[in-house]
């Protein structure tokens, strides 16, 4: 028969064999629970690692974009810029040689070209006509009064121009007035020369 030391012993090494059991198993469950949370953080460390160099090279796309952007709109207003430079400087050159037409054979004609125009736009019966020197000149040989017999209307040789080749027809005591000198002409059709005038210095 078993003593009752023995069953004691007996039962102590059952107590820490379950005890060790349950420790071993603790520690299973333990290092199961932290290899998990181990894994899930690399993942999630990883998936964020993707998601910001995703985001930089995204970034770094972005501005290369908008830097390629920049450059190509900061070329084409300095072309622009260029091109808007040599047209108004081929302008402003014909504007200097506009004083030469005075000397042409055909100003006459010219001028005659310019008067009638302006009347047309105006349509008045009665006008005063200012015209450059040379134009006064021409108008005074009787050339004026053959214009207001074609227009049945009267008009009359005013002051000459001060600046400006060509005619200016004011009616209306000065209300109304056409401005038909050669240099406004320059001016209301620079807009639609302007691109012609630039294939034409580039060669295109």
């Amino acid at each position: 028969m078993k003593t009752e030391v023995e069953d004691i012993q007996m039962l102590s090494q059952a107590i820490l064999t379950e005890a060790r059991d349950e420790a071993d198993q603790i520690r299973a469950e333990a290092k199961g629970k932290a290899d998990a949370i181990r894994k899930r953080a690399q993942e999630h460390a990883e998936s964020e690692r993707k998601t910001i160099l995703q985001r930089a090279k995204q970034d770094a796309n972005r501005l290369r974009s908008q830097a390629v952007a920049t450059a190509q709109l900061k070329a084409r207003f300095t072309e622009l810029e260029q091109r808007e430079k040599l047209l108004d400087g081929v302008f402003n050159e014909a504007a200097k040689q506009l004083a030469a037409v005075q000397k042409r054979p055909d100003y006459e004609a010219i001028v005659l070209s310019l008067l009638r125009e302006a009347l047309m736009q105006l349509k008045v019966s009665k006008a005063q006509i200012r015209a450059d020197e040379t134009a006064q000149k021409l108008l005074k040989k009787g050339v004026l009064d053959e214009v207001s017999r074609e227009f049945n209307a009267d008009f009359k040789l005013g002051s000459t121009l001060e600046e400006g080749t060509g005619i200016v027809v004011e009616a209306d005591e000065g209300k109304l007035n056409y401005d038909n000198t050669l240099e406004t002409r320059l001016n209301r059709m620079q807009s639609a020369l302007r691109s012609s005038v630039y294939k034409v210095l580039t060669g295109e």
